[in-house]
């Protein structure tokens, strides 16, 4: 069975000290579900268990009981090709992932040759009221879109979310720390017309003014917004 391979296989790889360092970084999450199994080495398995034909089988046996096996299962997600299989397959996974740590490290290549059709998804994934899920769609407007396929438009989606979460507050202002650094002038017109809570606002402003992509001018401009 694919389910009990990976957890035996997942448990002969644990390293106590990542253990202990990287449940601290997850207040979320229950010690208890953590191994302390190193990212590479995670990586790793999904290349091969991702070749695998019985990998549905440990797709579809949610909840995960381990962290490590949340992370395996967003890795593994990350190689699918077809675009609609991987709507489908995330659909079915994101509403269990229960960590900023899961949720930021699933980057699907695919997602890069279908953006006009991914763009419904992340209006979607943002309207969820799953905490994670929102994170994970704004994300991927930060990841896919602030280069080419940058529309303004695109700010008042992310603007116009309100949440009383700090993860999803804190994907908000590294998204707009983040558009400052490529999309400065268009994005600056939202922190002046102070769309932004003002916890998120300010935030925003921090991250930015600690980027490097960003000119000491614009710092000290982006200073004089905060509220």
């Amino acid at each position: 069975m694919i389910v009990e391979e990976i957890e035996e296989t997942l448990w002969k790889s644990q390293d106590v000290e990542y253990r202990d360092f990287s449940a601290k970084l997850m207040p979320t999450v229950n010690p208890e579900r953590v191994i302390g199994v190193r990212i590479p080495v995670v990586r790793q398995l999904a290349k091969e268990y991702a070749k695998r034909e019985d990998v549905s089988d440990f797709l579809s046996a949610l909840p995960h009981p381990y962290f490590e096996e949340d992370n395996l299962h967003g890795f593994i997600l990350e190689k699918e090709k077809n675009f609609a299989k991987l709507i489908e397959l995330l659909d079915l996974f994101l509403p269990y992932v229960d960590n900023w740590a899961t949720c930021d490290s699933i980057s699907p290549n695919v997602f890069k040759k279908h953006l006009p059709e991914l763009l419904p998804h992340i209006r979607r994934w943002m309207a969820s009221d799953h905490t994670y899920t929102i994170r994970f769609g704004i994300e991927m407007l930060m990841k896919y879109y602030l280069d080419d396929s940058f529309e303004k438009e695109h700010l008042d989606w992310v603007a116009s979310v309100k949440s009383s979460e700090y993860y999803v507050n804190m994907m908000i202002a590294w998204y707009f720390a983040t558009a400052l650094a490529k999309q400065y002038e268009a994005t600056l017109l939202v922190l002046k017309e102070n769309k932004l809570d003002v916890w998120t606002h300010n935030k925003t402003i921090q991250k930015a003014r600690e980027s490097f992509r960003i000119t000491p001018k614009q710092k000290n401009d982006l200073a004089l917004l905060k509220r």
